[in-house]
C-alpha cells in the first residue's frame, strides 16, 4: 500500500507539468531542455558522491547503456511533442490525450512483459479513459490548429509509454539515480543538438521564465516522473501509465487556481469518472503487482 501511496503523490507533482510549461512560455523545445538538463544536474551529484552508484555506473553493460541512452532520448522525443502541442491546443485537451498512455503501456506490456490483467482491470481502464474523453471532448476545437496539437499529444502519449517500457526492462537491474542520471543526459544532449540545427535560444529569457524552467525540474520532473521511475522496480509501466490518468484530474484543478481556467460540470463529471475506473483497475490489477509493500528502509537500499 505504501508504494501505492508514493505513486499517488508523484502524479499530483506531475500534474504541475503543463502548467509550467504554459507559465514559461517559452519555445517547446527550450522548455524540454532545461526540465531535463536542470533535473540532470540536481542529481549529479547524488551520483558522483555516492561509491556505490558509481561503482554501478562502472559496471553497466553495453546493453544498459544502449538502452539507458535510448530511454532518454524517447523522453525527449515526448516532451518535444507534448510541449509543442500546448501552442496548438489548450491545456485540458493536450493534457487529456497524452494521458491515454495507458493504451500504448498495456499493449505493451502484454507483448513483452506477458503482463495480463482480469477483466475487471480492464474495465476499470476503460472507465478511466473514458472519463478524461469526457474531460477534454468540450474542450477540442475542429481547427486545423487544434487538430495538429491534438494529434501532437496523442503521438507524445505513445512515446511516453516505450520510454516507461523501456524503463520497466532497464529498472529491473539498474538503481534510480544512475538511470535518471544517464537517461536525463542524453534527453539533454539530443534536444541541445535540436535547439542547435532549429536555432532555438538558449538564453535571453525572463526571470520568470527560468523559475518556471526550475519549476519543470524540481516538482514534475524530480518529484512526479522520477518517482515513477524508482516505483518500476515493484510497479509495472503499464500500471503505472493507467495511475498518470490522474494527471488529467490534477491538471484541470491546477489550471483552475492558477490559470483562472473554470471546471465545468463537463469536467467535474470527468473527474469523478476518472478517479472511478482508476480505483477499479488498481484494485482488481493482476496478481503479480498485489502484494506487500516493501517496508521503507529496503525502499532505501533499492533506490
Amino acid at each position: 500500500m505504501k508504494h501505492y501511496i508514493i505513486l499517488l503523490l508523484a502524479v499530483l507533482f506531475l500534474s504541475t507539468s503543463a502548467i509550467f510549461v504554459r507559465l514559461a512560455g517559452a519555445p517547446a523545445a527550450a522548455a524540454a531542455f532545461y526540465r531535463l538538463f536542470f533535473t540532470m544536474l540536481i542529481l549529479l551529484p547524488f551520483l558522483l558522491f555516492s561509491p556505490k552508484r558509481r561503482a554501478e555506473v562502472k559496471s553497466l553493460t553495453s546493453r544498459q547503456w544502449a538502452l539507458t541512452l535510448l530511454s532518454g532520448v524517447v523522453l525527449a522525443v515526448h516532451f518535444l511533442l507534448w510541449f509543442a502541442s500546448l501552442d496548438y491546443t489548450s491545456v485540458a485537451s493536450s493534457t487529456v490525450l497524452v494521458t491515454l498512455q495507458p493504451l500504448f503501456s498495456l499493449i505493451g506490456g502484454y507483448f513483452f512483459f506477458q503482463e495480463r490483467y482480469n477483466k475487471t482491470a480492464l474495465l476499470g481502464c476503460f472507465i478511466a479513459i473514458v472519463g478524461s474523453v469526457i474531460i477534454g471532448w468540450g474542450d477540442m476545437q475542429l481547427s486545423p490548429t487544434a487538430l495538429l496539437g491534438d494529434l501532437m499529444a496523442f503521438a507524445a502519449a505513445g512515446v511516453i509509454a516505450v520510454y516507461f517500457l523501456i524503463g520497466q526492462s532497464v529498472r529491473a537491474s539498474l538503481s534510480v539515480v544512475p538511470y535518471s542520471v544517464i537517461g536525463y543526459a542524453g534527453s539533454s544532449l539530443f534536444l541541445a543538438l535540436y535547439m542547435l540545427a532549429f536555432q532555438v535560444p538558449f538564453s535571453g529569457y525572463s526571470p520568470e521564465t527560468w523559475l518556471a524552467f526550475a519549476g519543470l525540474a524540481v516538482l514534475p520532473t524530480i518529484l512526479g516522473q522520477m518517482v515513477f521511475n524508482w516505483l518500476l522496480q515493484w510497479i509495472s509501466a503499464p500500471v503505472i501509465s493507467m495511475s498518470i490518468l490522474g494527471e488529467a484530474v490534477g491538471t484541470c484543478v491546477l489550471s483552475y487556481f492558477i490559470l483562472s481556467e473554470r471546471i465545468s460540470l463537463q469536467q467535474g463529471i470527468g473527474i469523478l469518472v476518472i478517479l472511478s475506473g482508476l480505483f477499479l483497475f488498481l484494485s482488481h490489477q493482476h496478481p503479480k503487482e498485489q502484494g506487500s509493500a516493501p517496508s521503507f528502509s529496503e525502499l532505501e537500499s533499492r533506490a
